[in-house]
């Protein structure tokens, strides 16, 4: 196997291949702007590294990688406008940068053009990465809509939580490793494996990524601590420390979800005392290595080899260990 860094750069190499100008340059610009805004690139090389250890080389799965990046880019897109977020990874979004139309068309062009990375592909396989493909998609719709309905909601709850998390982010990390498993022709039941694995290792990321928009370092996190915080999100932290809290505490927290003052600083260092006094903030890590181990425990459900078995591993504990 090779190093997560040779996957990294053997797959900008590729996508830099992928965004070469072209016209109408108003539709293609946006485009070429969100695929090269970076980001950590873990669904494609998912998708690179699952193809290898299925005995596959790596190469083969290229295409496959570049159409769940694409994919994933594109719900970004879309969800930037929903949220009319104004930065994404730093830089101004694409319907900041250039208007809401422009973006809603180039989101759409994205969309088509993961799609049609599969044609480089021979028929069964296309047919396997198609099926899987709109199966996710329509997920992570239902996902973000969820997401959406909960802003509204004051009776979410952690079963709920879960399963729109599971459709808005988990599901494309197992649809990524699955890709890989398919163009490698693995087993369907090697197939089916390694799609759970990455959908609670995929839980268990978003997760992490709800605690350490609370706790996390400010110098490495890559976003602003505290943002959810800010949009009164009801993260898993908040629904834990709702159901945690007495009542006087209970009825402090809803209250501070119900306020947007104009300095936050307050705001927030009230919520994250809150949230580690109730016991959320431990019941949260304790749920992260719950979805960590879920993953884990799969592995020993595939035929691979040993020193596969402990590269996933090491993936797994090192992406629940990141501080970004």
């Amino acid at each position: 196997m090779q190093t997560i860094q040779t996957y990294h750069d053997a797959f900008v190499t590729y996508l830099n291949t992928f965004v070469k100008p072209k016209e109408p340059k108003a539709l293609y610009e946006p485009i070429h702007y969100i695929l090269q805004l970076g980001g950590k690139r873990l669904r494609p090389i998912l998708t690179l590294m699952t193809a290898e250890i299925f005995e596959c080389d790596f190469e083969k799965a290229m295409d496959a990688a570049l159409s769940v990046e694409v994919f994933h880019n594109f719900s970004l897109v879309h969800d930037d406008i929903m949220d009319a977020a104004p930065l994404r990874r730093g830089q101004d979004t694409v319907h900041t940068k250039w208007d809401v139309n422009t973006a809603i068309l180039s989101g759409d062009a994205m969309l088509i053009m993961a799609y049609q990375l599969f044609e480089n592909y021979k028929p069964d396989t296309f047919r396997g990465l198609a099926k899987l493909f709109s199966k996710t998609a329509l997920e992570v719709c239902e996902g973000q809509q969820y997401d959406v309905d909960f802003e509204t909601r004051d009776d979410v709850s952690i079963a709920e939580y879960l399963k729109m998390i599971e459709f808005k982010t988990a599901v494309l990390v197992g649809a990524a490793m699955k890709m890989g498993a398919i163009v490698a022709e693995a087993s369907e039941a090697c197939q089916e494996a390694i799609y759970d694995f990455g959908k609670n290792l995929g839980i268990a990321f978003q997760l992490q990524d709800d605690y350490l928009d609370a706790f996390g370092d400010p110098s490495t996190f890559g976003k602003q601590v505290g943002g959810d915080i800010i949009e009164n999100k009801k993260t898993f932290l908040y629904i834990k420390a709702i159901e945690f809290s007495n009542t006087s505490d209970r009825r402090q927290l809803e209250h501070l979800y119900g306020v947007n003052p104009t300095d936050n600083y307050d705001k927030i260092e009230a919520i994250k005392q809150l949230f580690v006094s109730s016991g959320a903030a431990e019941a949260t890590k304790q749920e992260i290595y719950a979805y960590t181990e879920k993953a884990f425990s799969v592995l020993d459900q595939l035929k691979i080899s040993e020193t596969s078995k402990s590269a996933l591993r090491q993936f797994g504990n090192d992406l629940m260990k990141r501080d970004v």
